[in-house]
C-alpha cells in the first residue's frame, strides 16, 4: 500500500522544523548561555573545547539535512509560486547559517582547539569575539530561516 503524498509532506514539513529549531535553539543557548566575555582564558578554552566536540560535526549535518528537506519542499511546491518563494527564502537564510558556519566559525574553532593555557595567542580575546560575532550571524539567519520556513509550512498547507 502506496503512502499518501500529503502524509509524506507532513513528515518532511515536522522534520525540518523540528532540525531548523535545534538549530536555532543551540546557536541561541550559545549566544545567550555560552557568551564567553567574561571567562577567564582557561574556562573559555575548557568549555568552548568542549562545545566543539560536541557539536563540531553534529550542528552542520542537522544544518545540511535542514537545507535537503527545504529544498525538496520547495521542489514539490515548484507549481505554487507564493508558497515556493517561502520555501526558496528559508532555504537561502538556512545556507546563510550554513556558510557562516563553515567558513567563519570552524576555522576558528579549529585554532581553538589547539590552545592551551601555556599557548594562548596573545589576541585570543579578538579571536573570541570575533566568533562570537559570527555566531550572532548564525542566530540571526536561522531565526529568519525558521520563520520562512513555518510561513511556507502554514502557506502549503493552507493551499
Amino acid at each position: 500500500m502506496a503512502v499518501p503524498i500529503p502524509l509524506i509532506v507532513s513528515a518532511l514539513q515536522l522534520l525540518a522544523i523540528m532540525l531548523i529549531s535545534l538549530i536555532l535553539g543551540t546557536v541561541f543557548g550559545i549566544w545567550r548561555g555560552f557568551n564567553p566575555a567574561g571567562y577567564s582564558a582557561s574556562t573559555f578554552i575548557e568549555m568552548h573545547q568542549g562545545a566543539v566536540r560536541g557539536l563540531n560535526v553534529l550542528l552542520p549535518a542537522m544544518g545540511l539535512v535542514t537545507l535537503l528537506l527545504t529544498a525538496g519542499l520547495a521542489a514539490l511546491s515548484r507549481n505554487r509560486p507564493g508558497i515556493l518563494l517561502l520555501y526558496g527564502a528559508a532555504l537561502v537564510a538556512i545556507a546563510i547559517a550554513g556558510a557562516v558556519t563553515r567558513f567563519g566559525n570552524q576555522p576558528i574553532n579549529e585554532q581553538i582547539m589547539g590552545w592551551t593555557i601555556t599557548t594562548l595567542p596573545a589576541d585570543w580575546a579578538a579571536i573570541r569575539d570575533k566568533w562570537l560575532d559570527l555566531n550572532l550571524v548564525r542566530v540571526a539567519s536561522s531565526f529568519v530561516g525558521e520563520a520562512l520556513l513555518i510561513a511556507a509550512i502554514f502557506a502549503d498547507r493552507s493551499a
